[in-house]
């Protein structure tokens, strides 16, 4: 209940005794129970906030892309990018684990549910994308980190990809779903293990390729880059039948066909990285055979050629009717999160093929894509706020958090099962009688009156 309504009682309640509670006779006791703005941030936050710092850590990540050996303005301006990006990922996680001590039911609520539990896997690319940063870090002199904290980190985030990803698909798979109601963002329940090649070609930069650790790495790397590549490819397929039976996704949805981008991009740009490594590494133990290294590096530039074509026509699939399906609400700005991260692989193998093949024009479409990627998340991040301190995003109303809460008062539980409509408040009054009358003053000035008895000798 708002100040004002406690102030200035609606006319319904006046007239039930609650102008000054001069109405009701003998001893009363007055409690309004309210919920503060903390409270309902923590009920109403969502697994959907790690999108933000993910689109975060595609800036720096990005303008890490554009010159490997950036000035010092730039490289200040990562290194700001990349501790906000740790900021956001311990706020997310430290929140959500309040909202599970405080909210269990919400909590698993979340996880359960068929449209929100697609992003709990993205607390694992937050952590990839840590990863990522620190490797660029440490290997530009930085930071000093040993080549075996990167190999355990490694070893880390491959744990922590499975942990959560086979559990979330058993959850999902284990309902039906309608397939009209498509979007490539139930994808997200493969992409940390389609990310592991990433991760990998990450972490080889800082390891020897004579290490025999270095081959367990570039291993793994292809197998879950396959593994999630393949298994996003069936999502894509998916896509592709969803759109020519419905039509292009409109409203929320608008902005998850550039998840469609994410698979190729990505895949391209592991395949070139780990290709690189390959022909040092093959080269350096002796395997295979002399020319194995060359192979598989040229091999893995063609792959990523086919597959960087697939994830630039996905982006324009996406972008050209964008503006005109989008629904422009703030309420909405969340899923317009999905134009930053998943953009990123084809965009860093752009800078890649032209580095490989010595192509200028390629450098200065990686620039421009990575400028846009900028000022796309200077206006997501502004709206985002914007949304947050009107209260459009991740706030529960009073009723969802006090009806989830663990300090259950049965009084408030029951008045708020009576009230049909969003309540402005909730007022407790004891009687004479020692019955407590709780009355719910909703948002049409009604008031609705539920009876608990209780000890005459307890007080509120």
């Amino acid at each position: 209940m708002s100040q004002d309504t406690l102030n200035n009682p609606p006319a319904a309640t006046k007239t039930m005794g609650f102008d000054g509670f001069a109405g009701l006779p003998g001893r009363m006791s007055v409690h309004v129970a309210r919920v503060n703005r903390l409270s309902r941030l923590i009920h109403g936050w969502s697994w959907q906030a790690y999108p933000i710092g993910m689109g975060t850590a595609a800036v720096y990540v990005c303008l890490a892309g554009v010159d490997p050996t950036p000035s010092h303005g730039l490289h200040v301006v990562q290194t700001i990018f990349y501790f906000l990006n740790i900021g956001l990922f311990l706020l997310n996680t430290t929140t959500l684990l309040l909202q599970l001590l405080l909210y269990p039911r919400q909590a698993v609520r979340l996880v359960l549910d068929p449209g929100k539990g697609i992003f709990v896997p993205l607390i694992v690319l937050s952590f990839a994308t840590i990863i990522i940063g620190t490797v660029n870090y440490t290997a530009g002199g930085d930071v000093n980190l040993s080549p075996t904290v990167i190999y355990a980190l490694f070893w880390v985030y491959i744990g922590f990809a499975l942990v959560v990803c086979f559990p979330m698909l058993m959850i999902w798979f284990n309902h039906p779903h309608d397939l009209t109601t498509f979007t490539p963002a139930w994808a997200f329940l493969v992409f940390p293990m389609m990310l592991g090649g990433v991760v990998a070609s990450n972490v080889l930069r800082v390891l020897d390729p004579a290490d025999v650790r270095a081959l367990g790495v570039l291993m793994t790397g292809y197998v879950f880059q396959g593994l999630g590549f393949f298994m996003t490819l069936f999502y894509v397929c998916i896509y592709i039948i969803r759109i020519m039976t419905t039509g292009f996704l409109e409203g929320h949805q608008a902005s998850g066909a550039f998840v469609a981008c994410g698979p190729p991009g990505f895949t391209a740009l592991a395949l070139m990285n780990l290709g690189e490594s390959a022909r040092s590494i093959l080269t350096a133990q002796n395997l295979v055979s002399p020319m194995a290294g060359e192979i598989w590096y040229a091999t893995s530039v063609l792959s990523a050629l086919l597959l960087f074509g697939l994830a630039v026509f996905f982006f324009a699939f996406g972008v050209l009717p964008y503006w005109f399906k989008l629904h422009k609400r703030l309420s909405e700005i969340l899923g317009c999160w999905a134009l930053t991260f998943p953009n990123v692989g084809w965009i860093l193998a752009t800078r890649k093929i032209g580095d490989i093949f010595n192509l200028e024009s390629f450098r200065i479409w990686n620039l421009i894509m990575t400028i846009l990627m900028c000022l796309t998340w200077l206006v997501l991040f502004y709206f985002t706020g914007l949304a947050l301190l009107r209260g459009k995003i991740f706030t529960a109303s009073p009723e969802e958090t006090l009806r989830d809460s663990r300090l259950k008062r049965p009084d408030l539980e029951m008045a708020l099962a009576a009230s049909t409509q969003v309540g402005l408040g909730v007022v407790s009054v004891m009687n004479s009688e020692g019955v407590r009358e709780t009355q719910v003053i909703n948002a049409s000035s009604t008031v609705t009156t539920v009876h608990v008895a209780e000890p005459s000798t307890k007080t509120q």
